[in-house]
């Protein structure tokens, strides 16, 4: 069967079946991808953490965590696509799956670089009329809600005890950018802040995931900011690349933002 040579986001070089017919998926929000794009005949694979869509969760192969992939069920699976994440999965795990089989792996930071994701996953698995015409959705969504965030000085926390934020350089970081909002961390990544005194949010969003942020928490926070409106925030609609970027935008525009 022909080949075709692709270049992932890692600039890593691989060869690809024309018609890649058994793909195993190694990221959640990648998985529900591959779902919008018709793909559920050709998925064998996913892991114990791609819950959307539940038919999947419930009916296909899982194998392992996103971090702790079980390599033996996978090479058992004899995919002819793997799709990965830089983030998401363990260097080990991939160089392991890429002595057997086609690993593209994703380098998301930015959503630019998450809608080249899609373009890229499109042209993999023949389906880049599909691909093509949500990232057309998506763009448009963002140039219509580029000042939904009025300029807001915002602070995403994403764990409680030490409270770990959302800095520059990562794709949350990005989204509060389109929606038009001032992220106050200036540091890069997801730093561990010990002095939150200097940074004076407007608003502080507390988010579901990876750390459950619940309602007892809006109370610590709000004592810590009294001037800063504090509030939970769905996770998934900040920080899951793919199709969910599209149903994200309906969420943004319901914010508040006042």
């Amino acid at each position: 069967m022909a080949k075709r040579i692709f270049i992932d986001q890692m600039g890593r070089k691989l060869e690809v079946s024309e018609n890649p017919l058994r793909i195993v998926s190694l990221v959640p929000s990648q998985t529900e991808l591959l779902a919008y794009l018709g793909l559920e005949k050709k998925v064998v694979g996913i892991t114990k953490f791609c819950i959307h869509p539940n038919e999947w969760f419930q009916n296909k192969k899982r194998v392992g965590g996103t971090k702790n992939l079980k390599i033996q069920e996978i090479i058992d699976l004899k995919p002819d696509l793997i799709i990965g994440n830089k983030e998401e999965n363990t260097e080990s795990d991939i160089l392991s799956l890429a002595e057997y089989f086609p690993v593209w792996m994703s380098d998301i930071n930015s959503v630019e670089e998450a809608l080249l994701m899609i373009c890229e996953v499109g042209k993999l698995t023949n389906s880049t009329f599909k691909a093509e015409e949500l990232i057309t959705k998506v763009e448009e969504g963002f140039q219509r809600i580029s000042s939904l965030g009025k300029n807001r000085k915002v602070l995403y926390c994403i764990w409680d005890e030490p409270t770990m934020v959302v800095g520059k350089e990562t794709y949350i970081h990005s989204i509060l950018t389109k929606l038009g909002i001032e992220n106050v961390v200036h540091e890069n990544r997801y730093p561990a802040l010990t002095d939150l005194n200097e940074l004076n949010p407007e608003i502080i969003l507390l988010s579901s995931e990876p750390f459950p942020f619940g309602d007892n928490h809006i109370k610590k926070y709000q004592e810590l900011f009294p001037n800063a409106e504090v509030q939970l925030v769905d996770g998934e609609m900040f920080s899951w690349y793919g199709s969910r970027m599209f149903e994200a935008l309906t969420y943004f525009e319901n914010l508040s933002f006042k």
